[in-house]
């Protein structure tokens, strides 16, 4: 039996075994009071996604190798990754490239390089001050004489004997990788975010005083288009933000004669909300000329106050469901919350207590509401290092492949994860532990 049609099954008939899993996993996370497993039993497939439970490697195999590097990419292909998740912002003349944002001192050796000490400067990028080098003061030929660094080196020190060894890729390239590593019996699919859409669409300014002006989401479906890389099996696209999805799904996409999965991403439940949201609040636009039906949905209305908790509701998946999402992707904390541990604890042995989190053993109702209205749940982001983890509300110490097989077996279809290999190793413990034979 294949692995894909062991999922099948196991997802639809053995709700017994998921609940052994669940105690294998070192959680006793009350989820059927949030009704999720029957959801998940009872909800049909979305009707134009075909995709199956995915390994999705978060900026590559990010654990290992400095995010958004095509060697990053190429090392969690290795490792079993179903889909490469690059995160994209634009050059000056208009090249979509790689990178987690658009201010660049902190993931390439911009700092360091003389010729381009002019071009630090202050902008605000989604309503905050941000102080740096900004991807839109650079032609792509400019960026290419960067080279790549490890964004967080106090936590993955050895990820910095990679700096200075690698460039920092195109959109292009990353499709490029992945049409090449695919192979009959294993198609690689690309994950790309727009990142910070409304800033570059309507906000935001180069160097030289001129508005960008640009359409990620357009750029992006163009970018797929030229490469040839447009089957709906092979690419998610995803944003934080409302409105560019809602444009991909009714003006882009047609125009462009595809039809690809979109997928909503939710920040922090109680404190973030949607930027498209707030930056039409200010401009007094009319949230049903922008949002459609979605506006009468949301408890309290759309505008600078709503947050993305007032997105999880019932009708408001559902909605999403029925007019652009094929999935959401929540952040794990909101979707499994966490309280402070006090005193924090040393997991690892490494004389540093970084443990700092306990799970509380409830699930959001979000996972029921969206498996009910038939969305894809790919939840963000697994990580393997000690301070990224939480404590079971049993006192166990949870590994990240503990926790991986806690959000499949709570029926997930997909997790973002740093480190693919242990992903792909917490997919198998769930099929081979659900369905033995």
């Amino acid at each position: 039996m294949s692995p894909r049609y062991r999922y099948r099954v196991i997802r639809h008939r053995c709700p017994a075994a998921v609940a052994a899993l669940l105690f294998f996993a070192s959680s006793f996370a009350a989820c059927a009071q949030d009704g999720a497993m029957s959801a998940r039993a009872e909800s049909a497939q979305h009707h134009r996604d075909r995709h199956g439970l995915i390994v999705i490697a978060h900026r590559g195999a990010s654990g290992y190798r400095p995010e958004h590097t095509l060697e990053a990419y190429r090392l969690a292909i290795r490792q079993g990754a179903d889909f490469i998740e690059p995160d994209l912002v634009a050059t000056s003349d208009g090249v979509l490239i790689a990178r987690h944002e658009n201010e660049i001192s902190g993931t390439t050796d911009v700092a360091e390089r003389l010729e381009f000490a002019d071009r630090r400067t202050t902008k605000v990028v989604d309503g905050t001050a941000v102080t740096g080098w900004f991807t839109e003061d650079f032609t792509l030929a400019e960026i290419r004489t960067l080279r790549a660094r490890e964004r967080i080196p106090e936590v993955r020190p050895r990820n910095a004997r990679y700096d200075g060894r690698f460039q920092v890729p195109t959109f292009a390239e990353v499709v490029r990788l992945a049409k090449r590593e695919s192979r009959p019996g294993r198609i690689i699919g690309v994950y790309p975010e727009t990142k910070h859409p409304t800033y570059f669409a309507r906000e935001g300014m180069r160097l030289d005083g001129t508005p960008i002006g640009m359409s990620l989401g357009a750029k992006l479906v163009e970018t797929l288009v030229a490469e040839g890389f447009t089957d709906p099996r092979q690419v998610y696209i995803q944003s934080f933000e409302v409105e560019n999805l809602l444009e991909l799904e009714t003006r882009i996409m047609p125009a462009a004669g595809v039809d690809l999965p979109l997928m909503q991403l939710y920040s922090d439940f109680d404190e973030a909300t949607p930027y498209d949201m707030a930056w039409h609040a200010a401009q007094g636009s009319d949230p049903a000329a922008v949002y459609g039906g979605l506006a009468e949905l949301v408890e309290g209305g759309i505008g600078a106050g709503t947050r993305y908790g007032a997105l999880a509701t019932r009708p408001v998946l559902a909605w999403m469901s029925a007019h652009y999402a094929s999935g959401v992707g929540p952040w794990k904390n909101d979707l499994l919350p966490r309280t402070p541990l006090a005193p924090p604890v040393d997991v690892d042995g490494d004389g540093r207590a970084l443990l700092a989190t306990r799970t509380t053993g409830r699930v959001h109702p979000m996972l029921g509401h969206a498996l009910a209205a038939g969305l894809k749940v790919h939840p963000y982001t697994l990580r393997a290092e000690e301070a990224f983890l939480a404590q079971a509300p049993n006192g166990v110490a949870q590994s990240v492949v503990g926790e991986a097989l806690q959000l499949y077996a709570l029926g997930v279809d997909g997790v973002f994860i740093d480190q693919p290999d242990l992903g792909v190793t917490a997919r198998e413990i769930f099929l081979d532990l659900a369905d033995p034979l």
